[in-house]
């Protein structure tokens, strides 16, 4: 049953207030419901990640039955990956993943097979593009439909796996780096099909910007200066750019200057802030700030312990807009909704301006 609805703005009203740094009706929410979705529909993980007739009927239902204030595209991070060659495992009850046992890129004499491609040709990046049109299409006048794209350095570690891709970077930087500039020639491509479809935003996974795996000055020259380009292009297209990264000791600043994201999705504290009142004054005039309640917390707590944290982020965060309430990472894919609703009341109730 749909929550009860008394709001006066729609959620694309007041997502679009929120992200110009102003207050609208409430603080917008979102517990990134992806996953779980596929329960409203009674669908499997694999017949949901890649049937994009069910992906849609399902995030319809989430938004509409949990009264969320986006939608997000978020399958799994295998989608570009898949495309590229990479062969899947598809879990009974998890994301898809890469089959560890078998990467596509065996050695680092294998980054010469990494070409550019056509998103249209792959079958899963051309059902993410038809996904995106269908929700355009149903919800598009009165939610923001932000299309999730991994990040160009995220999609190569798909293919290599990510220690060997380390040890890659000291052995044969130039390899890594024509690899990274090929899957960031096929995003181009990619963004533009997702832009076409009418999407409000891009948000683009770029967990490698963070102490939890590499370097400041490691990421700027692996990833960075390739999705600044990318960024400008999305910018260029008049469409705005998000971020959605997990890591812990995420680099806000370094994002924010190669991709000047008008949102950032996170779970932890940036590397240069110690508390929430740190990163509210440092960048909260700078960009939109969306989370960051801990996906794995959020399972295991009470709902008085979930309403209390709500409320602690809603005080620190909601002045002047620029916040969307959210967990930090997707919420659990096996979960119950309960904590779900638990956040979307609170930001209904105590999240009023």
């Amino acid at each position: 049953m749909a929550m009860k609805n008394n709001d006066r703005l729609t959620a694309l009203e007041r997502v679009a207030i929120t992200l110009q740094h102003k207050e609208p009706d409430r603080v917008p929410v979102y517990p990134l419901l992806n996953g779980i979705s596929r329960k409203l529909v009674n669908a499997s993980y694999k017949d949901w990640a890649l049937n994009s007739d069910i992906t849609a009927e399902a995030y319809c239902r989430v938004t509409e039955e949990y009264g969320l204030d986006c939608i997000v595209t978020l399958t799994d991070l295998s989608v570009e990956a898949s495309d590229f060659g990479q062969e899947l495992v598809f879990p009974e009850r998890e994301a898809a993943h890469p089959n560890h046992n078998n990467h596509y890129l065996k050695s680092i004499d294998d980054y010469v097979k990494v070409k550019a491609l056509k998103p249209q040709d792959g079958p899963r990046m051309s059902e993410h593009i038809k996904l995106c049109d269908k929700l355009v299409r149903a919800k598009g006048e009165e939610y923001p439909i932000v299309a999730f794209v991994f990040g160009p350095l995220g999609i190569l570690s798909m293919m290599r796996g990510q220690a060997n891709i380390f040890m890659d970077i000291i052995d044969d930087p130039d390899a890594v780096k024509h690899a990274v500039a090929e899957i960031n020639r096929t995003l181009f491509d990619y963004c533009d099909a997702l832009i076409d479809t009418g999407v409000h935003a891009i948000m683009l996974d770029t967990l490698f910007a963070s102490q939890s795996i590499m370097s400041k000055a490691m990421w700027k020259e692996f990833e960075g200066v390739y999705v600044r380009d990318l960024a400008e292009h999305i910018h260029k297209r008049g469409r705005m750019v998000m971020i959605h990264n997990c890591g812990n000791g995420i680099y806000f600043d370094a994002q924010i200057e190669m991709m000047k994201p008008e949102a950032i999705s996170f779970l932890h504290l940036p590397d240069d802030c110690r508390s929430g009142e740190e990163l509210k004054a440092k960048y909260g005039n700078v960009t939109t700030l969306i989370g960051h309640v801990d996906p794995t917390w959020i399972i295991r707590a009470s709902e008085e312990e979930v309403r209390q944290e709500c409320r602690r982020q809603i005080d620190l965060y909601k002045k002047d807009g620029g916040f969307i309430l959210a967990t930090g990472c997707e919420y659990p894919a096996n979960a119950d909704f309960r904590n779900a609703r638990v956040m979307v009341e609170e930001a209904r109730t105590y999240g009023v301006y």
